[in-house]
């Protein structure tokens, strides 16, 4: 068990104010086809679409089992002058016409030696809360927030589970005790210290301040040098990112000045930010600048203005939401004229029902760099990212022109090359070339068409388990 909390970490947990978030959720479609949603939300569903989603009811094609549904009264607001946002959070039929797709995206629980924290890299992430104030129907953590039955590598079966803070805590310091003692690398594994936390989930916003700030202190005892939120609440409820928030995150500041901080928001759209007048048109500033939500520019201010914070936004290029250029370049300067950096775009994840939302992952390539034409070098550092299951990939580079001599490229390549490799990353920087798909949408897709692969993707195995065995061992031992 992790040891009494220090007098520091106390002091400041006493400190936090605990204010109670009304997000006006609606949960499920019950309230719809029961006619039982507010009255000026119930035409968000028209009638059509309720009939539909009443005959799939129960079936293996309902929509509620493959992904929850639920949204806030904000969110609804932005979507009646959005029909992208629309999609974002409306269930369809057409989510489940095809549902083919991995129950364990990246075969993430190899790498989770406790329930709730995967340790793939020299950062941890931990689920935190497996729901969200909304959820996005595309969610690539849709069998966390549908509280699906995974099966393990060791062949168990269960729900994913979220972390707890004991467990996560003694498995830092154990874990960055066997590195220290072995020289800066851990004996079995080969990881470097354990520097950084992701908080995610579901959304750690949603939880409350006292909540929140008790990861944060905790984090900071046990040796954590940089701490991460990975965030959708700006979007769909920012007044979350209110006073007593930030006077939390000032006074942990002042409590532990050496912790890095990041926020990572999650937009997806332009429409979830910028004001749009009664025919879809975005307002203007003076200067031409494009006017923001009152309460999201009062969020994102509030959070820039402390300083020490750095934003970041990363969102997957998804099917009838954001596949639009002119979108993706007005949301990059956007963001960043306003403090927030352009960290990741996604090509979409290889979750249950994937081929309903992905776009081609050449078509993503061509849209993000198509977007970022026009745009500053610094409104354009974002990347294009799949998560093959050795780590993240980056869809490095696409071809148009064939490449005289070599076999498979008479159309062009596609280059991938992997950004992060789990473990002690021994394949990071290696590339893939494979020839041109142009209706791929998967890995898999490219299978027949491989030219040069020094990263392995197409000759992958799952890490053996004796190595994260070795790591759960750790785990087990700090409790004995």
């Amino acid at each position: 068990m992790a040891a009494n909390k220090t007098e520091r970490e106390q002091a400041f947990l006493d400190s936090i104010e605990d204010p109670r978030y009304d997000r006006e959720i609606i949960n499920g479609l019950g309230p719809f086809f029961k006619e039982k949603a507010p009255a000026e939300m119930r035409d968000f569903y028209s009638k059509n679409e309720i009939d539909v989603l009443l005959s799939i009811k129960g079936t293996e094609r309902d929509v509620e089992k493959r992904m929850p549904v639920k949204i806030t009264k904000h969110y609804f607001e932005l979507a009646q002058k959005s029909r992208r946002l629309q999609k974002l959070v409306k269930a369809s039929a057409d989510e489940t016409l095809n549902l083919a797709g991995s129950e364990d995206p990246g075969h993430q629980m190899d790498f989770a030696p406790i329930e709730g924290m995967l340790h793939k890299y020299e950062m941890g992430l931990l689920y935190t809360i497996a729901t969200c104030s909304a959820h996005c129907r595309f969610c690539y953590r849709e069998e966390l927030i549908g509280r699906k039955e995974i099966e393990r590598q060791d062949g168990t079966v269960a729900k994913k589970g979220v972390a707890k803070v004991n467990e996560v805590t003694d498995y830092i310091r154990d874990h960055n005790k066997l590195v220290a003692d072995n020289g800066g690398r851990h004996p079995e594994t080969g990881r470097e210290k354990l520097r950084e936390i992701l908080l995610s989930g579901g959304d750690p916003m949603v939880m409350p301040n006292k909540k929140l700030g008790e990861w944060f202190a905790a984090l900071a005892e046990a040796g954590i040098e940089s701490i991460r939120v990975g965030s959708k609440e700006m979007a769909f409820h920012p007044k979350r990112f209110d006073q007593a928030f930030l006077d939390m995150m000032a006074n942990f500041h002042k409590t532990y000045p050496d912790i890095g901080m990041r926020l990572m928001v999650h937009f997806n759209h332009p429409d979830e930010f910028l004001q749009k007048d009664d025919d879809g048109n975005y307002l203007e500033n003076p200067n031409g600048s494009l006017k923001w939500h009152e309460d999201t520019q009062r969020a994102m201010d509030g959070v820039v203005g402390l300083g020490w914070v750095n934003v970041e936004n990363q969102t997957p290029i998804i099917k009838g939401i954001n596949d639009d250029a002119d979108a993706l370049r007005i949301m990059q300067r956007a963001l960043y004229r306003v403090g927030a950096n352009n960290h990741y775009f996604f090509c979409g994840r290889d979750i249950v029902a994937y081929r309903a939302f992905n776009v081609p992952i050449e078509t993503a390539w061509q849209l993000l760099n198509e977007s970022q034409k026009g745009l500053s070098g610094v409104e354009a550092h974002a990347r294009l990212s799949i998560t093959h299951y050795k780590g993240k990939t980056e869809v490095a580079a696409v071809t148009n022109e064939p490449m005289p001599g070599v076999k498979g490229a008479e159309n062009g390549v596609l280059i991938f090359k992997i950004l992060r490799n789990a473990l002690d990353a021994p394949d990071r920087g290696k590339v893939c070339i494979v020839g041109r798909n142009p209706e791929a949408i998967w890995f898999d897709d490219y299978e027949d068409r491989v030219i040069f692969d020094e990263a392995g993707l197409y000759d992958y195995a799952r890490v053996k388990h004796d190595r994260i065995a070795a790591a759960k061992a750790v785990a087990a031992a700090g409790k004995a």
